[in-house]
């Protein structure tokens, strides 16, 4: 891809377009999490939209981001903890940093009791009660597929808290309708699917990760604003005195470490000791974390999310998974399919590609030479877009030979991109052939 503004003007740019204290302006502090935000329903139950006279629900097919889990691993907790140690052994931390490291021991010890990676109680009620919440929706749909013998397929990523998530749903699912659970498939493993950002069809853009200079470029001009600098060191002087702030050499990623132990706590909570949470926010502003956070986010962003708008290269490859919800859809509408749900469990690196692919809300906006991702000129956010346990899902609704669609998205009704007609203005409900129209297909 051809280079374009020098990171010099990058800057520039950026510094303008998100001033020093536009993200604490904003009233969503869940922002500052980032992908690691754990999992919140966003529609009230009783507001959702009947269908049209008529219609009864005959299937339903999601896919859903894995469930809160551990830091993938100690890397975060290490670092940090040997500047610590040797600022302890120095008699160099602050009064509020003498409790730090002690705190962030206890949190890396119920990482490893959870295996590092893996689901925490947090993820595992989140998935039994997202399963609950699935089946009192639509209790009439399940009551007809315990009635017909239907089958529900359970299928994930093949990585462990995936399959772990799949289990998870389908137990509570099963058990908050006993009729379902020997219609309920074992949790079966496909790849290209769910993990097609590691398989054949990803091997474009995986490339584009290691080699592509614009990227390096954009997400380095990002990180090295002079406000990366100042939040770091405002971070450790929290936990540090100044003098020993003043001599660790690399304090950014010291910095972006604390950070990362605040990002996850939240999803670590259930772990904690009286269940309440670690009070890693005692040991990061709002403001700083806020910042970081947006780092995180602009990586996200640019790597797995609508990225350059000259390209697709971070959201092509999702086509896969969007062709299986049609496919599923279609099958059904032609009575080939012996389904009655098709569950999907995978990462955030499907759910963000394919959220930009179908144009959901928030992901609708690349980044532009002139206009780079800010936290004030666009509305993309990790937090929404693919929390932990972030969900996708359509309701397929029946009347003679017509079906309709209804999306949620994170348990929120949700339209269709622009282009798609609803049957009515308003409408959360879409004819399958319309979508088909819409999306191409046919």
């Amino acid at each position: 891809m051809r280079r374009v503004t020098p990171a010099l003007a990058l800057c520039a740019l950026l510094v303008t377009a998100l001033p020093a204290r536009a993200a604490d302006q904003r009233p969503a502090h869940r922002d500052s999490y980032g992908t690691k935000a754990p999992y919140e329903v966003r529609q009230s139950p009783s507001t959702y939209q009947r269908p049209p006279a008529g219609f009864v629900p005959v299937f339903t097919e999601n896919v859903s981001r894995h469930g809160s889990r551990a830091a993938t691993d100690s890397g975060d907790g290490d670092l940090i903890l040997a500047l610590w140690d040797k600022a302890e052994a120095e008699g160099r931390l602050t009064r509020r940093g003498e409790e730090f490291g002690p705190a962030v021991r206890a949190l890396q010890a119920a990482m490893a009791e959870a295996g590092y990676g893996n689901l925490s109680g947090r993820g595992r009620q989140e998935l039994r009660d997202t399963a609950v919440r699935l089946e009192r929706r639509l209790p009439s749909l399940f009551g007809r597929i315990a009635a017909d013998g239907e089958k529900i397929d359970v299928v994930s990523s093949g990585q462990g808290r995936a399959v772990d998530s799949g289990n998870v749903f389908a137990g509570a699912l099963a058990d908050a309708d006993p009729a379902l659970k020997p219609l309920i498939g074992p949790t079966r493993t496909d790849k290209d699917l769910l993990y097609f950002h590691k398989t054949a069809g990803g091997a474009a853009y995986r490339d584009y990760l290691a080699n592509d200079q614009r990227l390096k470029d954009t997400l380095q001009a990002i990180t090295d604003q002079p406000r990366t600098r100042r939040t770091a060191r405002s971070v450790l002087r929290r936990i540090f005195t100044d003098s020993f702030v003043e001599q660790i050499a690399d304090q950014v990623p010291a910095a972006r470490a604390v950070y990362d132990l605040h990002a996850i706590a939240p999803a670590m909570s259930e772990e904690s000791p009286g269940g309440d949470g670690w009070g890693m926010e005692r040991y990061i502003s709002r403001s700083d974390a806020a910042w970081f956070g947006y780092l995180s986010d602009a990586e996200d962003f640019y790597e797995k999310g609508p990225g350059f708008a000259d390209s697709d290269i971070t959201y092509k490859m999702a086509g896969v998974l969007l062709d299986d919800f049609f496919t599923q859809a279609e099958a059904k509408r032609a009575g080939t399919g012996d389904l009655g749900a098709e569950l999907r469990f995978t990462h955030a690196e499907e759910i963000i590609p394919l959220a930009a692919l179908m144009g959901l809300p928030g992901s609708t906006r690349p980044a532009t030479p002139g206009e780079p991702y800010t936290y004030a000129g666009n509305p993309w956010r990790g937090a929404s877009v693919s929390p932990l346990g972030a969900n996708i899902q359509w309701d397929l609704f029946r009347k003679g030979d017509r079906y309709l669609v209804r999306m949620l998205y994170n348990e929120k009704e949700t339209p269709f991109r622009a282009g798609c007609r609803p049957v009515a203005g308003g409408s959360a409900f879409y004819d399958l052939s319309e979508l088909e129209r819409c999306f191409g297909r046919g």
